[in-house]
């Protein structure tokens, strides 16, 4: 096919769209089933709703093809574990029993199991459920959900891929299952996973798959030679079938490297490849082992992580080349768009201006559609879209929004001194231990506590007028005074004030600082039902006014033990925001850092002696590739010293990570010079303190005892057999206890009886210490 036909055939399509709905009916319908308030069919009938109105949004945008299977109760990974039946033995009576409520005893855990471990989907903050398997695994065909969904979509007149996870990311992405041997690797199960896949996809082409799609987002990562090899075996083997759709294997989140070759050389009809940020690698790579001639290129040129327009000109530059690279090129987003909100034009009380600039899931969808059309008929045929592209570029570009000369000055000029202490870490151990006086295996939480509804209406009708300003006050003082005096009864060292002010960890602060806007509508999920509002950073950095000292101060007058304050780290801020896209990220860290530099203080000046500065973020935004990440830990680093510098040696700072992979950025742990780190470790059996061990981390830890992700009470006996793991690592001076994370998600009486359960075990392993 010659490039003027390759064109011709251009069409448009994208990898995936947000679950929720507009209005995140999803959420409702899913929490109110678990309250038993929705029943089963109703739950189901929702979802069907939501499918549908997706499809149809998509095809009358102009898709050629819309996706299947990406839509999911709770998550696509353990939708795929669900599909090949790997079911962990603990969860298989519920699974039996009832497939749905079993598939939430997988997510959440119950009073009788414990949940699939969770942790961050590549480097977004998206959560997924870590498959467990084991040497006994025994894998099973299961592709109702993924018959089911595709038959739907075909039965409403749609030209539909079904979009599974791949093979090899699936066994990457997984991991041994409690208590099998050290050294088992999940991906020798690869032979006997295969199989599985090739039932599925004969199911769906009996069904009326034409196409599908095997998502291999792993392999962007560093592979080694035999992991390539597996790869390359995985798609020898599945191409080789003869009843099968036509495949579409897609990566995305960053270049392929030395796995374009293997899946260039692999018999399938066709690559999804990104060619966005660092992943713009992948066009020369392409070029250099000679193209994909005979096969389908989806090019995704559009970026599917951020919020921020795409640029036409620049697309279609891409996509031209592209063309004599392939048998014909389709457009499409560079991921799923699962991780940008639905619909940017319900977006009220933002600045016009500023929604010029601005693409979510649905704007998104009419850009792919706009450059399929100008790569097909040519860009004659969408003259007006270019003209307003242009335009609409230009207005950032010139925008007054995005540049404070005064911010600019003092980032430059930053010193060395300025992100670091006063003392070293030996020293501030003695004159802290001195200045607060804890007992041994202190306890304390993470920060929130939990958001009531009561709560939430308060802010609500704040927000309508119904009540005024100082009315609210007093509802957060009230809360405060709650959650002081029940943290003095329950025994717990060192106190929060629970953070009832605060809507989110991220959105709280950045409504605060100057160049960020926050969104009404722009929720992302999270996991599960947990959806987030990341606030859009347009602009240069700075802080008005004390964002926190107020509440904290209030706090600390409420009691004699230590009050922490409470704050967000610069990186969590960028990596938990839509950050802009028109400079480093270094750049941008470091005006936060300046930022939350005069908070912290502020705090200290007002007589706060422990400060925790949150970086859940430094392991999630970690570049997926190793070659990438020594720049990015420079400056990550950098920037929380930066942030905490400042401080005197008596006051303790502490930091908090949960829900990742630590193990390869420990030596940046270290580099934080925090006094203490909480980590999360419940789910992971205290991985993560024999990581810290392997290390010779020389600072204070808390590694969690309760996982606050699932509706568990843990016992005091389990609690303390995981303090006891801990201590196998850590030694008892510098071992602290806490929740895995904040308990803004959990209710009062859970929270209640697990946290009195915490500081009796710490209490208990205590007296064996003696």
């Amino acid at each position: 096919m010659t490039p003027k036909s390759a064109a011709a055939a251009a069409r448009a399509t994208v990898y995936g769209y947000p679950r929720q709905g507009g209005n995140r009916e999803l959420k409702r319908a899913v929490e109110g089933y678990w309250k038993g308030r929705v029943t089963a069919d109703a739950l189901r009938a929702t979802a069907a709703d939501l499918r549908r109105t997706t499809w149809e949004q998509l095809a009358g945008a102009g898709l050629h093809e819309v996706p299947t299977g990406d839509f999911s109760y709770y998550d696509h990974v353990l939708d795929t574990s669900v599909m090949v039946g790997a079911v962990p033995a603990r969860h298989r009576a519920a699974v039996d029993a009832d497939p749905l409520d079993g598939y939430f005893a997988m997510a959440r855990g119950n009073q009788d199991v414990a949940p699939l471990e969770m942790t961050k989907w590549f480097d977004t903050n998206y959560h997924y459920l870590v498959p467990e398997l084991g040497p006994d695994t025994v894998f099973t065909a299961d592709s109702s959900q993924q018959v089911g969904t595709l038959t739907e979509a075909l039965a409403l007149g749609h030209t539909a891929r079904p979009v599974l996870v791949g093979p090899v990311t699936y066994l990457l992405l997984a991991k041994p299952a409690p208590g099998v041997a050290a050294g088992f690797e999940p991906l020798t199960l690869l032979d006997r996973l295969l199989p599985v896949y090739a039932e599925v996809l004969a199911d769906l082409r009996a069904a009326g798959a034409t196409w599908v799609q095997l998502d291999e987002p792993a392999l962007v990562q560093d592979r080694t030679p035999a992991e390539l090899n597996a790869a390359a075996r995985a798609y020898r083997d599945l191409g080789a079938l003869t009843d099968r759709p036509q495949l579409l294997v897609a990566s995305y989140f960053d270049r392929l490297g030395d796995a374009l070759p293997v899946l260039a050389k692999a018999p399938v009809e066709g690559l999804a490849l990104d060619f966005t940020g660092p992943a713009a690698a992948n066009l020369e790579a392409l070029a250099a082992v000679g193209g994909l001639p005979g096969k389908r290129l989806v090019a995704g040129v559009v970026d599917g992580r951020n919020i921020w327009i795409n640029d036409y000109e620049k697309s279609l530059a891409t996509l031209g080349t592209l063309l004599g690279l392939a048998e014909c090129v389709d457009v499409a987003a560079s991921c799923s768009l699962l991780h940008v909100p639905v619909d940017a034009a319900a977006e009220r009380d933002v600045d016009p201006q500023v929604l010029r600039w601005l693409a979510f899931a649905r704007q998104k969808t009419a850009e792919v559609v706009t450059l399929a059309k100008g790569l097909a008929r040519g860009t004659g045929s969408i003259t007006a879209e270019l003209a307003r592209n242009r335009a609409d570029l230009a207005s950032r570009s010139n925008s007054p929004i995005t540049r404070d000369p005064a911010v600019r000055a003092r980032v430059a000029a930053v010193t060395d001194a300025d992100g670091r202490r006063s003392a070293p870490y030996e020293q501030r151990s003695s004159a802290q231990r001195a200045a607060l006086g804890l007992p041994l295996l202190p306890t304390t939480t993470i920060g929130s506590f939990p958001q009531t509804a009561e709560l939430r209406t308060a802010r609500a009708d704040l927000r309508a007028g119904r009540i005024d300003a100082a009315a609210y006050e007093e509802r957060i003082k009230a809360e405060i005074r709650d959650v002081l005096a029940f943290q003095e009864k329950a025994g717990l060292d060192v106190l929060v004030h629970g953070e009832p002010e605060r809507n989110d960890m991220v959105q709280y602060f950045a409504e605060r600082l100057t160049g960020y806007l926050a969104t009404q509508h722009g929720w992302v999920q999270s996991y599960g039902t947990r959806y987030v509002r990341p606030p859009v950073l347009a602009g240069d950095i700075s802080r008005p006014e004390p964002m926190t000292v107020r509440w904290t101060s209030y706090a600390n007058s409420l009691t004699d033990r230590p009050v922490k304050g409470m704050l967000t780290g610069p990186v969590t801020m960028l990596a938990w925001s839509f950050v802009r896209d028109d400079q480093p990220l270094g750049d941008t860290a470091r005006q936060v850092a300046l930022a939350l530099r005069d908070e912290v203080d502020d705090l200290e000046a007002a007589g706060t002696s422990v400060i925790q500065v949150d970086e859940p973020a430094l392991r999630e935004t970690l570049p997926l590739r190793a070659a990438d990440r020594a720049g990015y830990l420079a400056w990550a680093t950098e920037s929380f010293r930066l942030t905490t510098g400042g401080v005197r040696p008596e006051t303790q700072i502490h930091t908090h990570m949960c829900y990742a992979e630590f193990g390869d950025i420990v030596q940046a742990i270290d580099d934080l010079d925090a006094d203490v780190i909480s980590l999360e470790a419940a789910r992971s059996h205290m991985q993560v303190a024999r990581e810290l061990a392997a290390h010779g981390y020389p600072r204070e830890a808390g590694p969690g005892v309760y996982d606050i992700h699932s509706p568990r009470i843990p016992s005091a006996e389990e609690a303390a057999a995981l303090l006891r793991k801990g201590l196998e690592a850590i030694p008892p001076q510098r071992l602290w206890v806490n929740p895995d994370c904040g308990l803004k998600t959990r209710g009062w009486p859970e929270t209640r009886a697990s946290l009195e359960n915490l500081v009796a075990a710490a209490r208990t392993v205590r007296d064996e210490l003696r």
